[in-house]
């Protein structure tokens, strides 16, 4: 499966992969994360069942921190 990430194409994904599973497979740490899927916010709670599809685009944004 091919994916556009912060528009970026990150090719070679298994099909039928989950948000969770791309944040993994990204090595990015869930609990400081939004992601938008085609325009559209994820909700924390459907990452493990929101399935992605080919040519989806994804903005994923990593909160941090600070003072």
């Amino acid at each position: 499966m091919k994916l556009k990430v912060n528009g970026e194409w990150v090719e070679d994904l298994p099909d039928a992969m989950s948000v969770a599973a791309l944040l993994a497979h990204l090595q990015l740490p869930v609990k400081k994360i939004a992601v938008e899927r085609n325009l559209e916010i994820v909700s924390k709670s459907t990452f493990e069942t929101t399935l992605l599809t080919e040519g989806d685009q994804l903005e994923i944004i990593h909160f941090i921190g600070g003072g």
